[in-house]
């Protein structure tokens, strides 16, 4: 069994996966974390890169 390397995201990281996870676009989460869609994304961008995923769903 392979060891696995735990994730640390940070805690806006965390916010922002959990709006996703109630399906909430990009854009809702600006509105309700009261940040710019360009900070989302950011946020989201290196959630998944530490995620090693490359897509939201």
């Amino acid at each position: 069994m392979a060891d696995r390397q735990e994730v640390v995201l940070s805690e806006r990281e965390r916010q922002c996966l959990r709006w996703v996870e109630e399906g909430k676009s990009s854009w809702e989460i600006g509105v309700i974390l009261n940040v710019s869609l360009n900070t989302v994304n950011f946020h989201l961008k290196n959630a998944m890169r530490k995620l090693e995923t490359s897509t939201r769903t």
